[in-house]
């Protein structure tokens, strides 16, 4: 018996690493070609500004593919968070492509939404698959859908140590073991230079200039980060909202369809293409120039509409325009840095929208360096505190010490807590 047992744990890391490499590898590879084809898409439309104007159309493409093909998946991120909470059958393989078509089709014709919900959906369908390769049992399938998570967050944003520690943070650390994290480590890693190896590049931000540590400014930080942390609740509270609204439609198809008419109408019609797509170059102008107060009021309510009409894609590129624009527009009257305003915003936004502080002050970190860290932990943990227990993951269960500091609650969580 005790000679079997250095045979079990070696054939037991190895299986583990062997899925890690492989989830990597697959992951990776899936974001890097979702990336290449997102930027081609975005190019597209931007060069042929007329297409925004078939939005309804594309909708009811998106629409029609997930009512006839994808019923079982299209709970998107959420139905990653409910079967690692309560496991009952694998995530259907089909969740990676429809959610990649559904991104593609929705950034083609000019809808508001990111890509962070796509890489983790491909991520987390192509991890459950060895879940029948290997034979696995339901704890481990919750190894499993950590490692998707980590390795399409990893991949799409470039952020590796973020991309791990998100994984482990949205699906609470209290339940989480030492294999899972150990393991998260490893296949962030192996996403992120799986993308690297495919030569696929991300997106630099740069804070050239960082002000001393003082009284004052740790005081304006503070003020940062509670904005922010009201940006996300505005945020949150808005994706749900038209989320509910648009399910009055009973004919689901037609909801992104009747949203894309809306949505084409406020963009080509009245000019407001620069909340369309991801909003990338938006992002980088907010680093250097100051943004109008209004911008992120706009991009929260053009991403809320598209995403709560049934556009696929992600939350998290549209919660950094939201931060960003809201931290730029900041400067007229908070005598910090422009670029340090916008990079705080940046990620306290996103801190307060998924209740991940310490992902986010990591994200932080890899993204800007280890320069503005002081300003960034502490502006990603008021936001966090400022943007009560509703966040963008309707399934996501929020620390309890969060529901004690605010008088209400989220049900859902509370709901989820007692099974």
């Amino acid at each position: 018996m005790t000679s079997q047992k250095p045979k079990e744990i070696f054939l037991t890391t190895f299986k583990w690493i062997l899925i890690c490499v492989l989830i990597g590898i697959f992951s990776g590879s899936a974001s890097a070609f979702f990336l290449v084809s997102l930027e081609f898409v975005t190019q597209f439309r931007i060069h042929h500004d007329w297409i925004v104007w078939f939005l309804p159309f594309g909708g009811l493409l998106v629409g029609l593919s997930y009512y006839y093909w994808g019923e079982s998946v299209v709970k998107g991120n959420n139905l990653l968070l409910e079967e690692y909470e309560n496991p009952q059958k694998i995530i259907p393989f089909k969740m990676a492509p429809l959610v990649l078509f559904g991104t593609l089709i929705t950034h083609l014709f000019g809808g508001s939404a990111g890509r962070e919900g796509t890489a983790v959906q491909m991520g987390g369908a192509i991890a459950d698959q060895f879940t029948k390769i290997f034979k696995l049992d339901n704890s481990e399938r919750k190894i499993l859908i950590i490692l998707g998570i980590s390795a399409g967050f990893a991949s799409v944003f470039g952020t590796p140590l973020a991309g791990a520690i998100f994984a482990l943070e949205v699906l609470y650390f209290s339940k989480i073991n030492l294999k899972s994290i150990l393991l998260s480590f490893l296949v962030a890693y192996v996403a992120y230079f799986t993308v690297e190896f495919w030569q696929v590049k991300h997106t630099h931000y740069s804070i050239p200039e960082i002000p001393q540590i003082s009284i004052s400014t740790i005081f304006y930080t503070i003020i940062i980060g509670v904005l922010s942390g009201l940006a996300a609740l505005l945020f949150s509270r808005s994706t749900h909202f038209w989320g509910s609204l648009f399910s009055k439609i009973k004919y689901p198809p037609l909801r992104p369809f009747i949203g894309g008419i809306i949505l084409a109408i406020a963009i080509a019609g009245f000019g407001f293409t620069k909340f369309s797509g991801l909003g990338v170059p938006e992002i980088v102008d907010s680093f250097s120039n100051q943004n109008q107060w209004y911008d992120f009021l706009l991009k929260i309510l053009f991403t809320g509409f598209t995403l709560g009409a049934g556009f696929k894609g992600g939350e998290v590129t549209p919660l950094f325009f939201v931060g960003a624009t809201l931290g730029s527009a900041l400067s007229v009257i908070i005598p910090m840095p422009i670029a340090l305003l916008a990079g705080l915003g940046f990620v306290a936004v996103f801190s307060g929208a998924t209740h991940t502080p310490i992902t986010c002050t990591i994200m932080g970190l890899e993204l800007f360096g280890l320069q503005p860290g002081i300003f960034i932990a502490v502006a990603c943990i008021v936001a966090y505190f400022s943007s009560g227990s509703v966040g963008i993951y309707k399934s996501q269960i929020v620390s309890k010490n969060k529901f004690q500091f605010f008088k209400f609650q989220n049900p859902i969580a509370n709901e989820n807590s007692k099974n």
